[in-house]
């Protein structure tokens, strides 16, 4: 199972699905109505989508509606860099940190080239990660 996402300049992109994330969002879907199709985008208005030409909820509102919300209720504070783009940063730093290929973190994100990607790569910041910790002596 893929996800679609739709990113700057109209590409489109197909994402693999982690099984542990599809059972999240098949229970979203459900608990959000919108169960009943699954070529709808994931978050929509409740209710001003009815019939086969549902719309996207506009994507202002993802952040002030869902991100800022939970944030909220997570106990993070806004004021410390929250932002829809710092949720794609740690995403893919966590990718990198669990030795997610560079090549395929770039093709995730939708990066034309790897040395965007390499802005989220925070390895060679932990000391214990330093080619100097690899050397055998």
């Amino acid at each position: 199972m893929h996800l679609r996402v739709h990113g700057k300049g109209g590409k489109v992109r197909f994402i693999p699905a982690h099984p542990h994330s599809l059972r999240l969002v098949e229970a979203w879907l459900e608990a959000a109505g919108h169960g009943a199709a699954p070529a709808a985008p994931l978050f929509q208005p409740l209710h001003s989508n009815r019939g086969a030409d549902m719309q996207p909820l506009e994507d202002g509102a993802v952040y002030r509606d869902i991100v800022r919300y939970w944030a909220s209720a997570a106990g993070i504070d806004e004021r410390a860099g929250l932002c829809v783009h710092s949720l794609r940063a740690t995403a893919a730093t966590n990718a990198l940190q669990h030795e997610a290929d560079i090549g395929r973190v770039q093709d995730w994100l939708g990066h034309a080239c790897v040395s965007t990607t390499r802005l989220y790569d925070r390895r060679a910041a932990r000391p214990e990660d330093s080619p100097t910790f690899r050397v055998k002596y």
